[in-house]
């Protein structure tokens, strides 16, 4: 199974690289834990639970508050229903103009075929400063 979920976590991020975001969300289990990196700006809505409120507490406000927001997945690793995909985030803020180029890792748990729960890892310290401006 393991091979067959890093195929998706792969076909995810080509799907959310191409802004495909319904693909993404059509990819989660009804009962989705999604959890930010403490500190980071969206960590506000910790747990995000379900689809939902990750479209509307994460996706929504990445797409409305940054002019760009990429991801260079550069390794993937995975272990049985665990995949781990770390990279670098490239994003502008629509705000502050400020760009970030962030380090992340993100903890995948998946669950019959299904995305169960995320925790994102990141360099918080730049998003909240190209969020605010400092």
């Amino acid at each position: 199974m393991s091979h067959e979920n890093v195929e998706l976590i792969q076909s995810l991020y080509a799907a959310f690289a191409a802004g495909d975001v319904p693909t993404v969300i059509g990819a989660m289990d009804p009962g989705m834990v999604w959890n930010e990196a403490e500190n980071f700006p969206y960590a506000d809505g910790n747990p995000y639970i379900g689809p939902q409120a990750v479209l509307d507490g994460v996706f929504m406000r990445l797409g409305s508050e940054w002019d760009y927001w990429t991801l260079d997945v550069q390794e993937i690793i995975s272990s049985g229903d665990v995949v781990i995909a770390c990279g670098r985030y490239k994003a502008k803020n629509k705000e502050t103009g400020r760009v970030i180029d962030a380090q992340f890792a993100h903890f995948w748990g998946l669950r019959e075929g299904k995305l169960a729960k995320f925790q994102q890892y990141a360099d918080t310290y730049q998003a909240m400063g190209a969020v605010s401006g400092a």
